[in-house]
């Protein structure tokens, strides 16, 4: 099993967790913020930056 699939499944555990301890809003709040920071992050760079981070995971040398 990769890293990246052991994190998923991590992040999976303790989210099912979270939803069954936290109050439903709570850990839907926390759920959404963890999907949105990255995709805030991308948007925050400039068109330079994007077309440096593809050519960096074309070439292999970033993970998709």
């Amino acid at each position: 099993m990769s890293n990246r699939t052991k994190y998923i499944l991590g992040g999976a555990a303790i989210a099912f967790i979270g939803w069954l301890i936290l109050p439903k809003w709570l850990a839907l709040v926390l759920i959404l913020a963890v999907v949105a920071a990255p995709v805030a992050g991308y948007l925050l760079l400039d068109e330079s930056q994007r077309r440096r981070l593809h050519r960096l995971r074309h070439r292999g040398q970033l993970p998709h």
